[in-house]
């Protein structure tokens, strides 16, 4: 009798630890569940073409919800002003004074890679320059990490027959352009699914094809021919709800890289037509700055970024429906400052407002309006809503931030910091960065360092019609960057150019070289 007293006391008691064992087993699990994590790039976004950054008018309802109930980072900046060298600093998580990729490059040592009609005959003459097979990529630490990982829009970081592919780094999944050049229109004769061409329902009419002749610049028939049937944004699109739907029970990572608001100039018509009536009659741009002619420019670049808007809308909205919206990070940002070019008009929506929009300025350039870019982060599990931080923060810190997330290490090469504790509301745990560094060949050759308020700027380094200027400016005091305290300041140039010293090493490509810095930030021979 004792005997099975003692039995049934013993496995009562069996019971209710192992009840306990499992109830705590649940409650780690459920504090331990690895975020969805959405990264979302548009292109040549610039600083202050959102609502929530200060636009006045082009309407951006949804993104700035994120900001709502996220977080604004109002010191964040790119890798790089343009595209190529900013999504590598991204993905690898290293400045560029580090990167392979340090610039656009085209490969064309191959033949007519600028050929739109060539590149649909021969695919050996799409894509750019591949990266290097042992390059870790975000994609790389997050499939490591038990991620789903898919990527959707404009890799530009290798070719089609190279072993330079999004499989091939990480991505279980790629949808859009491989190619940066094929981009130059959203109506492609194709794009890619993972490493093949995913045929589109759209004829070739090659980026810079004018007006027909005789046909009326005023006359909206006379663009019918730059808008076709399969959009490559709304094709995208549809590509990662079905990846969400797919992937929902499970941790996934969905790289969004949209090729919108670059130009070419091309929207859809309703939002055309709203804008239309929303800013009245203007004058068509025929082409001359090249891309595609547009009948109505301010208003269909206005679209391009609603509709863009129009689709983040979407995605939240599936989330929510999902249940998965509260443990998701969203972070939204753009890869470089305002282009200049295929008839937008920058400084008419005065884009990178409170900095300098006009071309010089903007994308291609160091100054403040080619690199700090708009960041917002929505974690609502997580992230304190309606909050701002004036974190300095690029785009290489992205890499740091998902291995901590994610409780992983961080690559030993990698430049940047995580800025997790921000995130989180635990500003005392933040480390930071005691500079930022860019080294771009392009555009004349360019080095620039941030150290705290001080901005240190070289220009021309590869421009023999130009003398090379040294510049430095105060962001407290001067956040235009126009007034140049380069020669009251020697301490802060003799800082830099340690910096450089210790961050600057030889670019592996040629064309990525600047031989005037060879030998230090301040040497001019």
């Amino acid at each position: 009798m004792k005997n099975s007293i003692f039995k049934i006391c013993f496995v009562g008691l069996m019971v209710l630890v192992t009840s306990c064992k499992q109830k705590d087993t649940v409650e780690i699990a459920v504090t331990e569940v690895k975020p969805n994590i959405i990264y979302i790039l548009a292109d040549d976004l610039g600083y202050a073409e959102l609502g929530a950054f200060g636009q006045e008018k082009i309407e951006t309802p949804n993104i700035d919800a994120l900001a709502n109930t996220g977080m604004r980072f109002t010191q964040h900046y790119t890798g790089a002003p343009v595209c190529a060298p900013a999504r590598y600093n991204l993905l690898t998580g290293k400045h560029s004074g580090h990167a392979y990729v340090r610039g656009n490059d085209e490969w064309a040592q191959r033949g007519k890679v600028w050929d739109y009609r060539a590149m649909e005959l021969d695919s050996t003459l799409e894509g750019q320059r591949p990266i290097p097979m042992n390059t870790v990529t975000i994609a790389n630490k997050l499939k490591d990490a038990g991620y789903t990982t898919g990527m959707v829009g404009k890799w530009g970081l290798g070719a089609p027959h190279t072993n330079s592919l999004p499989n091939n780094f990480g991505f279980d999944y790629f949808f859009g352009f491989n190619c940066q050049r094929q981009a130059h229109t959203y109506y492609p004769v194709h794009l890619y699914e993972n490493k093949v061409r995913y045929p589109l329902n759209n004829d070739t009419i090659a980026p810079n094809t004018k007006l027909d002749k005789g046909a009326d610049p005023y006359e909206s028939s006379s663009y019918a021919k730059y808008n076709m049937k399969d959009y490559a944004s709304e094709m995208m699109f549809t590509k990662i709800t079905e990846f969400v739907e797919k992937n929902k029970k499970e941790p996934f990572f969905m790289y969004w890289a949209d090729p919108i608001p670059h130009a070419a100039l091309q929207a859809p018509k309703r939002w055309v037509d709203y804008y239309v009536k929303k800013f009245g009659v203007e004058e068509p741009y025929l082409g001359n700055r090249g891309y595609f002619p547009s009948r109505n420019p301010r208003a269909t670049y206005a679209a391009m970024v609603s509709y863009l808007d129009e689709n983040v809308g979407k995605l939240v909205a599936q989330l929510k429906k999902e249940g998965i919206y509260e443990n998701t990070l969203i972070i939204f940002t753009s890869d470089n400052g305002p282009t200049y070019n295929g008839g937008t008009d920058s400084q008419w929506f005065d884009s990178a407002k409170p900095f300098r929009s006009e071309y010089g300025y903007g994308k291609g350039h160091l100054y403040e309006g080619g690199i700090r870019i708009p960041m917002i982060a929505s974690w609502p599990a997580k992230i304190k809503s309606g909050t701002e931080s004036d974190l300095i923060s690029a785009h290489y810190d992205v890499m740091a931030t998902l291995s901590e997330i994610t409780n992983q290490s961080k690559p030993e090469s990698t430049d940047g910091i995580s800025f997790l504790p921000t995130l989180l509301g635990e500003k005392s745990k933040q480390k930071h960065h005691e500079f930022l560094f860019w080294e771009f060949p392009e555009y004349g050759g360019q080095v620039a360092i941030r150290i705290g308020e001080w901005k240190v700027i070289r220009r021309n380094l590869k421009d023999k019609k130009a003398e090379p200027t040294l510049e430095l400016y105060n962001l407290n005091t001067d956040i235009r960057e126009e007034n140049n305290v380069a020669d009251k300041h020697p301490d802060i140039l003799q800082k830099a150019a340690k910096i450089f010293e210790t961050e600057h090493t030889n670019a592996e490509v040629e064309r990525f070289r600047i031989p005037l810095v060879e030998g230090g930030l301040l040497t001019n021979e």
